[in-house]
């Protein structure tokens, strides 16, 4: 058994400086024809090289099939992608990318509290767009270390007294404790950036209602407590196989060894590539992409970081 997705292969139409540390790349179709569809929210797989695959949130906008935006924050303590963008990819270069994949839906609202940190104003970026068009009512608060650091500045400024910037170094932390102090059902909170902005975030919206904040990590969650890792047996209905995972060993790991080959990215729980149906068994979930529902559910699983709560699963596999 294969688990296929459909490469698409693009070229690096253009690539520029946007703010310090952070490059702007336009993908299109080679031959010119238009690209797959996409909405707000949505990351690609490019395949940078051989063995480098890292997932870029597309930030242009979605009406236009004919070029896909994203940009690219240079991290210095990284493991290869962004320096690879930054110092060896040019324009005329050509890649292949998986997707669009979004685990990060805009989901109807009346009212809109997006948070971006950094390079997190990526995803948010199509989102501003898409509830001005809508005509929900919407503010971002934009931070980041200090203003030339901060990428899409002049694009924000079109939208006027919504859109909040922050510098860091000239008005502190953003203010979350003002932004979030009513906890309202009919606002959806979306917010994308470092992991601390998310933990502050996601403990200011712990008495709002269930399903409201909805967040993006470009890193796996840190997590104080840890589940010791025990044997644990996995049923492959569509393979027909039975494995046994030891300790130390993923099921994405095992199901790899086993022969059957399913579609990975990121193998730490944060693009949501390996997700699987689970059709028997209690996961024991560690990722950083599906909701408190979707845990809740059962229903699907990462397998690249995810285990067993009963010692026991059957998957769609």
């Amino acid at each position: 058994m294969t688990a296929y997705e459909p490469e698409t292969t693009v070229v690096v139409a253009g690539k520029d400086v946007i703010a310090d540390g952070v490059v702007s790349l336009t993908l299109r179709d080679p031959d010119g024809g238009p690209l797959p569809a996409w909405e707000p929210g949505a990351h690609v797989d490019l395949r940078l090289a051989p063995g480098l695959v890292r997932q870029y949130s597309l930030c242009g906008d979605p009406a236009d099939r004919h070029a896909w935006r994203l940009a690219v924050l240079r991290e210095a303590g990284g493991r290869g992608g962004s320096a690879h963008v930054h110092d060896r990819l040019r324009a005329g270069a050509r890649l292949k990318a998986r997707g669009p994949r979004n685990h990060f839906p805009l989901v109807p609202a009346g009212r809109y509290l997006f948070i971006a940190g950094g390079i997190g104003i990526t995803p948010i970026l199509p989102m501003v767009a898409a509830a001005r068009a809508a005509g929900a009512e919407w503010r971002l608060l934009y931070g980041g270390r200090h203003r030339a650091s901060m990428a899409f500045l002049d694009e924000l400024a079109h939208h006027g007294g919504a859109v909040f910037i922050r510098p860091q170094d000239e008005t502190g932390l953003l203010d979350l404790g003002e932004a979030l102090a009513e906890p309202r059902d009919d606002t959806a909170v979306y917010c994308c950036g470092p992991e601390p902005l998310l933990a502050a975030v996601e403990e200011r919206c712990s008495v709002w209602p269930r399903g409201t904040l909805h967040v993006e990590r470009f890193a796996p969650k840190s997590s104080g407590e840890t589940t010791p890792d025990h044997e644990l047996e996995v049923v492959l209905t569509r393979s027909g196989l039975t494995m046994t995972v030891p300790p130390g060993t993923s099921i994405l790991q095992a199901v790899e060894e086993a022969g059957v080959s399913v579609l990975s990215s990121c193998r730490e729980g944060t693009c949501g590539t390996c997700e699987t149906a689970v059709l028997e068994g209690i996961p024991d979930h560690r990722d950083s992409v599906l909701t408190g529902d979707e845990r809740d559910s059962h229903e699907f699983m990462m397998i690249c970081v995810s285990r067993s709560r009963d010692g026991r699963l059957v998957l769609d596999l």
